[in-house]
C-alpha cells in the first residue's frame, strides 16, 4: 500500500503542526487543507496542496483515506460524524466534544458503526509516558499512594487577543490544558472516581478560571493533588519539562508529576527514581537508592500521525479511543462542577 492520503481541517496552531508533520511523514501524504479563513490560503500554498472552504467542498471533489480535524471544539462532533459516515478514518483533536452529552452521541456512532476514530491526546504517544507507565507497572514503586502534579505557566495577553473565545467559559485552562493532564494521570494511575476543586479568576478577571487547585481520588484508593494555572510564571508543566515541543524553552531541573508508592517515587519527565533496596529498609531514616530511568525522546505528534496511518490501514486499533476521550471529558467536566459547587463530584 502506498502513502496514506490525509487532509487536515483547521489551519490554526495545532492544524499547522499536523500539516507540517504530514508533509514530513514517510508514510503519510497531505492532500488538502480545509479552512474558510483567508490566512489558510498561504498555509495550503506553502504545503503545495489545494484549499477547500468546507468538508462538503472537499468531499465533492476528492476523498482522502483519512482526515485530521483540528477545528474549533463546537465543530468536533458534527464534522467527525460527517467524515465517519463518509467512510473516512478520523484523527479528532481533543477535546472529543464541548460537552459529555455530545461526546456520548459520537461514541455511540463509533461503537455501533465501527468507525475508525483516534482522539488527539498526543501525549499518549510520548516515549516518556510509555517509560513512566512501564516503571509503574513493574511494581518498583510498590503500591501507589499519591501523585502530585502541576501545569503552571504564563500565557501572554496576545494569546487571548488572538482567540477571544479563550476568555469565555470552556476556553479556560481546565478544558484547554487540564484535559491533557487527565489523560496522562489516567494512563499512569488508573481511573479517577472523584474530584474536588477550587477555582479562581482573580488575576486576569476573565469570565473563565485562570487558576485551579484540584484533588483527585483514584479507583485504587490512590490520592492526587494538582495545581493548574495559565497565569503563574512557572516551568512546572509538560511543555517546559518534556523537551518534546521545541517552541518552548526547557528546564531540566523541573518535573510536572511525582508518583509515589510504598517503596519509592518516580519524578516525570526527568525520570528520577528513588526506591528502598528492600522491605526492611523502608523508613524515613533510611537512604533511597537513586537513579535515572533511561529513555529516548521523540515527537509525540509525529508518532501519533504514524499511528493514525496504521489505524487507516487497519493495522492498529486507536491508542486513544472515543471512549477514552469521553472519559477524559467527564473528568474535566467534574472538575468544573466541583469548583462551581464546592462539593466533591463522584464519577460513575
Amino acid at each position: 500500500m502506498g502513502k496514506i492520503r490525509i487532509a487536515v481541517a483547521g489551519a490554526g496552531l495545532i492544524g499547522q503542526a499536523h500539516i507540517a508533520i504530514a508533509c514530513a511523514s514517510p508514510t503519510v501524504t497531505l492532500t488538502a487543507v480545509i479552512d474558510p479563513s483567508p490566512a489558510a490560503a498561504h498555509t495550503a500554498a506553502d504545503a503545495g496542496v489545494p484549499l477547500f472552504r468546507s468538508l462538503d467542498d472537499m468531499l465533492a471533489q476528492d476523498q482522502p483515506d483519512g482526515v485530521v480535524l483540528a477545528t474549533p471544539n463546537q465543530l468536533h462532533v458534527p464534522q467527525a460524524m460527517q467524515c465517519l459516515q463518509a467512510g473516512l478514518a478520523v484523527l479528532l483533536e481533543k477535546p472529543i466534544a464541548p460537552t459529555v452529552a455530545e461526546a456520548e452521541t459520537l461514541v455511540r456512532l463509533v461503537e455501533t458503526g465501527g468507525g475508525r476514530l483516534l482522539i488527539g491526546h498526543h501525549r499518549a504517544h510520548s516515549p516518556i509516558m510509555a517509560k513512566a507507565r512501564a516503571v509503574v507497572e513493574s511494581g518498583q514503586l510498590g503500591r501507589l499512594v499519591t501523585v502530585m502534579g502541576s501545569a503552571t505557566f504564563f500565557k501572554p495577553d496576545h494569546y487571548f487577543d488572538d482567540g477571544p473565545w479563550r476568555r469565555e467559559p470552556g476556553g479556560g485552562p481546565i478544558l484547554i490544558n487540564m484535559i491533557h493532564e487527565v489523560h496522562n494521570l489516567r494512563l499512569l494511575c488508573g481511573e479517577i472516581i472523584a474530584v474536588q476543586a477550587i477555582a479562581s479568576h482573580a488575576v486576569r478577571g476573565f469570565a473563565v478560571e485562570d487558576t485551579v487547585a484540584i484533588t483527585l481520588q483514584f479507583a485504587s484508593g490512590m490520592l492526587g493533588s494538582f495545581m493548574l494555572s495559565d497565569t503563574a510564571a512557572s516551568a512546572r508543566n509538560w511543555e517546559h519539562t518534556s523537551r518534546e515541543n521545541k517552541a518552548y524553552p526547557s528546564y531540566d531541573d523541573e518535573d510536572c508529576y511525582v508518583i509515589t508508592g510504598t517503596n519509592g517515587s518516580l519524578s516525570v519527565p526527568t525520570m528520577r527514581l528513588k526506591t528502598y533496596p528492600g522491605p526492611d529498609q523502608r523508613s524515613w531514616w533510611k537512604p533511597f537508592e537513586q537513579g535515572v530511568v533511561g529513555m529516548v525522546r521523540e515527537d509525540p505528534l509525529a508518532r501519533q500521525m504514524e499511528h493514525f496511518g496504521a489505524v487507516v490501514r487497519a493495522e492498529a486499533q486507536p491508542l486513544v479511543s472515543a471512549r477514552d476521550g469521553l472519559q477524559n471529558l467527564r473528568v474535566t467536566e467534574a472538575i468544573t462542577a466541583a469548583a462551581r459547587s464546592g462539593h466533591t463530584v463522584h464519577l460513575a
